[in-house]
């Protein structure tokens, strides 16, 4: 029984692997970007790699790093990763569905690790069911090339000179933008959630109610909470109106 599993995970692995080609090349950039970011905030080599080996989450490290840079605490940190992070828990199920049942639970627990929204989307499109063999090959192309690319912009960023490292930390911001505008195109919902959070947060940091840290925490969860709220009453109101 050891040999044929054996035999049939090395093709889903391969497999896996020539899928995740793809994200590996895609996540180079921004890996770099963000080893680079590492650097300019004070992050050593060390803390950088072990960084995208434990979070393994690029939004979420951008915010790690935005927020080490406000001296925000660890607890602050985790939450808020956490907060970004929670929609891995639907990948998850989702995926499960789709995965092989004789597969364990301990190979499950071990490549939903690797679950990040690219490997999600190519995971979620291959037709018939997912192997751990095949879902190995796909993790461990796109975590490798996350964390060695991780590693590279953090040599680079040492090579750079001081001014430049300094300034660097704008880029935190211009990153943020970038990924926010996109996703506010046709979405009335996004577009209030933003403006809500943003007030918020204006709030809670200007009138000295809380931290940074737990301002974002704060601002996110009340946000999200009031726009589910409208949402709901929205849908109602027009259900009645019907």
């Amino acid at each position: 029984m050891t040999e044929v599993n054996i035999q049939n995970e090395s093709p889903a692995f391969g497999m896996g692997v020539k899928a995740g080609t793809g994200i590996a090349i895609g996540y180079a950039p921004i890996a770099v970007t963000y080893g680079l970011l590492a650097k300019t905030t004070g992050l050593t080599m060390g803390e950088t790699l072990l960084l995208s080996m434990i979070v393994y989450a690029g939004a979420a490290q951008y915010i790690a790093l935005n927020l080490l840079v406000l001296g925000t605490g660890a607890i602050e940190i985790i939450l808020t990763t956490f907060i970004v992070n929670i929609r891995h828990f639907l990948l998850s199920a989702s995926l499960n569905e789709k995965s092989r049942k004789e597969d364990s639970v301990i190979k499950k627990m071990i490549y939903a690790f690797g679950i990040t929204d690219e490997t999600f989307s190519v995971a979620a499109v291959k037709p018939g069911e997912l192997t751990a063999g095949y879902m190995y090959g796909l993790n461990v192309t796109a975590y490798g090339s996350w964390v060695l690319f991780s590693g590279i912009g953090h040599l680079f960023g040492a090579s750079l000179p001081q001014i430049l490292q300094e300034s660097m930390s704008v880029a935190l911001y211009a990153m943020f933008i970038g990924l926010l505008v996109p996703t506010l195109k046709g979405s009335w919902k996004l577009v209030f959630l933003a403006a809500i959070a943003a007030s918020f947060n204006c709030i809670f940091i200007m009138g000295d109610i809380l931290s940074n840290g737990w301002a974002i925490v704060a601002s996110a969860l009340l946000s999200a909470f009031l726009v589910e709220l409208l949402s709901t009453l929205k849908e109602k109101a027009g259900v009645h109106h019907e």
